[in-house]
């Protein structure tokens, strides 16, 4: 895994960072891809920057817009790298 994540989405205290990692295919090809970390940055009571992976109520419409993008950025990569036309979808 990279020291850096190759993109990050953040909304809130709440954000998705994607990192590069290489996946071998059954026929031995080194591929890359992108896996995601989804965290919220909150202070403690003594003002210091801590980091969690549990979301209330209220984050969790964050969390959902930042995997959302995450998972557009994921697709158009993997669209761009085969060749394929970048053609936006609507859900």
């Amino acid at each position: 895994m990279a020291n850096k994540p190759v993109h990050k989405f953040q909304a809130g205290q709440v954000s998705v960072a994607l990192w590069e990692n290489t996946m071998t295919t059954k026929n031995g090809d080194e591929v890359p891809v992108l896996k995601a970390t989804l965290q919220r940055r909150y202070k403690d009571k003594e003002g210091n920057w801590q980091t969690s992976t549990s979301f209330s109520r209220n984050e969790l419409p964050l969390a959902i817009y930042c995997l959302s993008k995450a998972f557009q950025k994921i697709i158009e990569d993997q669209s761009n790298s085969s060749g394929e036309v970048e053609e936006e979808m609507v859900m």
